[in-house]
């Protein structure tokens, strides 16, 4: 039987890794996913250790144990009852961390369950932490996890300026690294002078089937924030997330969201044939799928949806040739074509952004939005723009690579 070790478990397990630690006020950043091989919460679990002593924890969006279902629902600071250190919310009164917050520690302990994509705000929190210990002279210890969506990568690498909390930097959609790898990323990039430590997984291989980077049979899968209930969603997101800024439901208020899409006033079954006869090439590795659902909440909450399911749990998924972020564009370049006036791009305050429309926001750039809305443009001139970005990140990637 193969044996993972995720980073928590390593510390837990391991006292000798522990004794750098000792003595230190300790903090932790963490969210419902952090948790051992045992299901306790990292939280738990490192309060039991005899050994160290925790003075602060801190939680991201939907935070620290989970209790935010949308976006942009803010969660308060509070003093944890079960362990009486105050929790900071990184997704309330702030973003980025306070200088009092700072100070209530020595080293901080990140455990976060990430997805693989760029516009999971979790990445951001990170990098702001790691901005914020560079310079308060604080040590940071990233507790690695998996990739679920593993090493492949897609997209458009975001655009200088378009920086946001769902943009820490110039990384394409999807792009194929575990947290300590990005935490390693973003120390070289923004030249950060920060004390960082990443405790490796021991067994992790992102090439293995099934899973092709989480460990399907062998570990829970929680979810690491409330939309995120799966594997199959994980695979898809660098793709679906894009839905947030169109008026087409990404499946929120329904039991598989990020995994299909759909609207009231859309015909799937024309919508997928369209796809399939723009670019089959870009639908490779995934099976497409008409469907029927009614949102419980969010867009078109109440109203019966035609949408198109997305699947890649079957035997039909090739995690190489499937590439999600092409499938969603592509899923807007029919629908373009088939109503050239669908009222497609949401019009919406979108992760504190006011003024700038959130598809591209989410994409780092207009880039996307313009190929979609331009009449004239094909899937190979979304190829020939993309392609370099995709080249270039796969060759500045592998410096930071710890597997």
């Amino acid at each position: 039987m193969h044996v993972i070790k995720f980073g928590l478990d390593r510390l837990l397990e391991e006292a000798e890794l522990r004794k750098p630690l000792l003595g230190k006020r300790i903090a932790l950043l963490a969210h419902p996913a952090s948790a051992s091989t045992d299901l306790t919460h990292a939280l738990d679990a490192l309060a039991a250790l005899p050994d160290l002593r925790l003075s602060a924890a801190f939680g991201p969006q939907h935070g620290l144990r989970g209790d935010k279902q949308d976006n942009m629902v803010e969660s308060p600071d509070f003093l944890d009852p079960l362990h009486g250190i105050p929790v900071f919310s990184l997704y309330g009164a702030v973003r980025r961390p306070t200088p009092a917050m700072m100070a209530s520690f020595d080293v901080l302990l990140i455990d976060l369950q990430d997805l693989g994509c760029r516009i999971y705000t979790f990445i951001t929190t990170l990098r702001y932490l790691l901005e914020a210990a560079a310079e308060h002279g604080k040590t940071v210890w990233i507790l690695d996890r998996p990739n679920p969506a593993g090493r492949p990568m897609e997209g458009l690498l975001l655009r200088s300026g378009w920086e946001s909390f769902v943009g820490a930097g110039p990384l394409p959609m999807r792009h194929g690294l575990t947290m300590g790898e990005l935490a390693r990323w973003f120390i070289a990039t923004l030249k950060l002078d920060v004390d960082c430590e990443v405790v490796t997984m021991h067994g992790w291989s992102p090439e293995s089937a099934p899973g092709y980077g989480w460990p399907l049979g062998e570990r829970i899968w929680i979810n690491p924030s409330p939309n995120a209930p799966n594997v199959s969603m994980a695979r898809c997101y660098a793709g679906t997330v894009m839905l947030e800024g169109t008026t087409l439901s990404e499946g929120r208020g329904t039991t598989r969201p990020l995994e299909l899409f759909g609207a009231p006033d859309i015909d799937a079954r024309t919508l997928i044939a369209e796809m399939q006869a723009l670019a089959p090439e870009w639908l490779a590795g995934c099976r497409l799928r008409d469907c029927w659902f009614e949102p419980t909440f969010h867009k078109h909450a109440g109203k019966l949806c035609n949408g198109v399911q997305i699947h890649v749990e079957d035997e039909s998924y090739r995690h190489h040739a499937f590439r999600p972020w092409r499938v969603q564009s592509l899923a807007f370049k029919a629908l373009r074509r088939l109503q050239p006036d669908y009222a497609l791009w949401r019009d919406f305050a979108y992760e504190y952004e006011q003024d700038r429309p959130a598809i591209d926001l989410i994409n780092g750039s207009p880039l996307l939005r313009e190929w979609v809305d331009d009449p004239q443009a094909t899937p190979a001139d979304l190829d020939a723009l993309t392609q370099p970005d995709e080249t270039a990140w796969e060759a500045e990637r592998k410096a930071f690579l710890l597997y």
